[in-house]
């Protein structure tokens, strides 16, 4: 009897926690979402698909950069030395070859003035040099001339038996001897040119010359002038102050025209070409200005690996950009007519080569091996394998081989 009242108890405990069950499981079927209900229903792969239509392939480049002068020049003194003159000010605007600031010039002009002294010093010396050898030349001259003709009538009389051997010899020996002290003044001068004592003090005196022009250059470099027109932008030194050779003490902007320079991968800089236009964004002027590419560069930058572009902002009314601000901009460059493209998640790799399912209007897969073509952010081109109007699968492809059946996932509105 007791084991009766048992059984019975234990069955409907059961069949209350079976109940109980089943209503869990009814009230979290009908909680579930759309998708996931019907899922559940099927065990077909549920994929997006895209039909696939000839047009034009574009490729959207986004461009951002600096804005920039189109002249930016920094001067640095050549010659250490004390300030002297700041003729200018943050602000000021200057006209080429304006003096911007002078160093110490006191012991330069001093060098100046004493080598220009040494080189006329010089140049007297030359004048002296000429007329003693000139003086010389001719003294020696006459008395060669003179002893010759002497010689000449002494070997007459000693034909003659007129006069001795020893008086022949003494003749001769002063002759020789006038010849001598001649030929070594005349072989001083060659093909038309000076003695070489005159030519020695002339080389000096233009050695001395060329000191004064290369004192007096130095001395223009201690002035430093605005090699362009345009606002000085920074200035970093005042009066009585030492600057160093090479420092960085002013810079000059021309703002006239403003440009802004990009960098850009090589698969972007490689289709882009000068005299397309591009909107460009300056956020800090809250203004967008129509802007021309006028330059691409021909090579890559060794240390940054990208390529420059630059852009000439077409109506900077005023003047009103300064340099450095960041701008921004895009372009959508044609890449092909009229030819088949596909979103790149259609596209995966098998066995290293590039493979897309298409999904025929029974909803079955089939898998294409396809031909790559051009390529941009989102998209690429199908040269073979794949006709207008097929569409292919942009997901779950991990699940998908030819003859499989797919369930369509419509576009959430």
């Amino acid at each position: 009897m007791n084991n009766h009242r048992v059984k019975r108890s234990t069955k409907w405990k059961l069949t209350v926690f079976g109940v109980i069950a089943l209503l869990a499981v009814g009230f979290w079927y009908l909680h579930q979402s759309p998708v996931k209900k019907q899922q559940m229903k099927q065990s077909k792969p549920l994929v997006q698909v895209e039909k696939i239509e000839r047009a034009d392939m574009m490729r959207h480049i986004n461009l951002s950069g600096q804005t920039v002068a189109e002249h930016a020049v920094t001067l640095a003194p050549k010659y250490a030395g004390r300030v002297s003159e700041v003729r200018v000010k943050l602000g000021d605007t200057v006209k080429a070859g304006d003096i911007l600031l002078i160093q110490d010039t006191g012991d330069l002009d001093i060098s100046v003035m004493e080598t220009q002294a040494s080189a006329e010093g010089a140049v007297a010396e030359e004048l002296v040099a000429a007329a003693t050898y000139d003086a010389n030349y001719y003294k020696a001259k006459s008395d060669y001339e003179l002893e010759r003709d002497q010689y000449t009538r002494t070997e007459y009389l000693f034909s003659i038996g007129a006069i001795s051997r020893d008086t022949l010899d003494s003749a001769k020996q002063e002759y020789l001897s006038k010849k001598a002290a001649f030929e070594v003044l005349e072989n001083q001068v060659k093909e038309g040119r000076d003695a070489a004592s005159v030519l020695s003090k002339r080389y000096a005196a233009e050695k001395l010359r060329h000191n004064v022009s290369a004192l007096k250059k130095q001395r223009d470099d201690l002035i430093l002038r605005a090699p362009i027109d345009g606002m000085i932008s920074y200035r970093k030194a005042e009066v009585g102050e030492i600057i160093t050779a090479g420092s960085k003490v002013i810079s000059i902007v021309d703002g006239r025209n403003i440009y802004v320079d990009c960098t850009l991968s090589e698969s972007d800089a490689a289709i882009l070409k000068t005299g397309d236009s591009v909107p460009i964004t300056i956020d800090a002027m809250g203004k967008t200005y129509p802007a021309r590419i006028i330059y691409v560069s021909p090579a890559m930058d060794d240390t940054a690996k990208t390529y420059t572009v630059r852009l000439d902002l077409l109506n900077d009314e005023g003047g009103e950009i300064k340099t450095g601000l960041f701008a921004r901009g895009h372009i959508d460059i044609l890449q092909r007519e009229n030819t088949l493209f596909v979103p790149k998640e259609a596209v995966f790799y098998k066995n290293g080569k590039p493979v897309i399912f298409v999904i025929n209007e029974d909803n079955g897969a089939e898998e294409r091996q396809v031909t790559i073509g051009l390529l941009n952010d989102t998209h690429e081109e199908i040269l073979s394998g794949l006709n207008a109007g097929e569409s292919v699968a942009l997901n779950n492809q991990d699940k998908l081989s030819t003859g499989t059946r797919v369930d369509i996932r419509e576009e959430e509105k």
